[in-house]
């Protein structure tokens, strides 16, 4: 698999910003700060965006850009400490936009990209990225999530059935696996890392969410609270999903995988390739639900903002044209095996056999459920959530949500008590 080929983004992402000058009003440094997609020192991302900022200011010599990437692990809580101190960058490249919006501390799309860009943005990916209506978040990178599961692990375990398609035959595999020895039989990454995303697919696989069709949240309903808890007793309890799933986060599901240590779990594009180089023998299916395997997945897109308060649009707006460009986006996208944003380069994708092995995400892509990224408190909940879901599932569920509903209330309350006095 030669990854994401320069045929990904043909047509696609080559940006010119909007109004943009030459930035010659004197020399700027622009603040980018960036998660990092690798695992190691040497996949890190810092690698990329200095190699970046270097092309960069070598054509636009009154443009220096101080790159700071940070652990997916710590980006929330060290952001919002760089905002409260008044350390405000100019680009943040992370997981949620809306809550900056909604404090008016963005540019929208507009002020930054052309149309022919904006339109070409794959359109739930683009309606994602809007806050009452205008779009703050600009796609950087997407995702799908499907079932791996390990086949020569199965083959010992003596399952014969393929990808099991309920939760109760994913129980039934788990305990062959076990049995057979494998040392965790299905990876649970409830850690801080990413444990929003995790918690999300066994919702949906029973029939739940985060929140309901007016947007309001509903993260403690019955049937998020019988998924949590059928996950403590099935999976957790039985010792089937590691020895403690709270700690664990899913670069540690992923680095035991790539060991041929996890019979089954949810992973993203990125493992494929990864499963590849390990010479892991492993199938895709659809995620297990309740009752059914699921016909929809969670979809995830990482967002680019450009921060107002320093002033530096023209600025942004050359970077984000220089960073969006073809070769820059593809080399991005080629080192981490990620999904497009654009709907010309998903279309490029879907017709190149070469990329065989991520299509099954891609094909996810356009329908696949979303985190409620429009809602300006979802930063803040989503934050909140990584650090307690995993005590759901190895404490008690309903006290977990209902005190994780509590406070997402209390964000919903403050903010609308905050818009009051703004129009008062």
């Amino acid at each position: 698999m030669i990854g994401l080929t320069a045929v990904v983004f043909a047509g696609a992402l080559t940006l010119t910003a909007c109004g943009t000058g030459t930035g010659s009003s004197g020399s700027v440094t622009l603040k980018l700060v960036a998660a990092d997609y690798g695992s190691t020192p040497e996949s890190s991302s810092k690698k990329y965006w200095d190699s970046l900022a270097k092309d960069f200011t070598a054509q636009h010599p009154d443009i220096k850009i101080d790159v700071h990437v940070v652990s997916w692990n710590t980006i929330d809580q060290k952001v919002a400490a760089m905002l409260d101190r008044g350390d405000v960058p100019d680009i943040l490249q992370t997981g949620s936009y809306a809550d900056f919006a909604a404090k008016g501390m963005l540019y929208s799309a507009d002020d930054l990209l052309p149309i022919p860009v904006q339109s070409d943005f794959i359109p739930s990916l683009a309606d994602a990225g809007d806050v009452k209506g205008v779009q703050y978040g600009i796609p950087f990178v997407s995702s799908s999530r499907m079932f791996f599961y390990n086949t020569k692990l199965f083959e010992k375990a003596g399952i014969t059935t393929g990808a099991p398609r309920t939760w109760v035959e994913l129980k039934a595999d788990a305990l062959k696996l076990k049995a057979a020895g494998v040392e965790m039989p299905y990876g649970l990454p409830m850690g801080p890392e990413e444990a929003q995303a995790e918690t999300m697919m066994w919702l949906l696989g029973g029939e739940g969410d985060y929140t309901d069709q007016t947007g309001s949240y509903t993260l403690d309903s019955e049937q998020n609270i019988k998924a949590l808890q059928w996950v403590k007793d099935n999976l957790v309890t039985p010792g089937l999903a590691g020895s403690d799933p709270a700690k664990t986060n899913r670069q540690d599901v992923f680095d035991k995988f790539l060991k041929g240590k996890v019979g089954m779990l949810n992973g993203h594009p990125t493992l494929t390739e990864a499963a590849r180089k390990a010479g892991i023998k492993y199938k895709l299916a659809p995620i297990p639900g309740k009752g059914a395997a699921l016909s929809e997945t969670l979809g995830v897109a990482d967002w680019m903002m450009g921060f107002k308060k320093n002033g530096h649009r023209d600025q942004i707006g050359e970077f984000l044209a220089f960073a969006y460009n073809q070769k820059n986006t593809v080399d991005f996208l080629h080192k981490y095996d990620l999904l497009p944003v654009t709907t010309t380069a998903s279309d490029a994708m879907s017709e190149d056999p070469s990329l065989k092995p991520v299509q099954p995400f891609l094909q996810k892509l356009s329908t696949a459920r979303l985190y409620p990224l429009g809602d300006p408190t979802w930063g803040a909940v989503s934050t909140e959530m990584k650090k307690k879901l995993g005590k759901a599932v190895t404490g008690d569920p309903r006290q977990v949500l209902q005190q994780l509903q509590t406070y997402a209330n209390h964000r919903v309350t403050d903010l609308k008590a905050a818009d009051a006095k703004t129009k008062s």
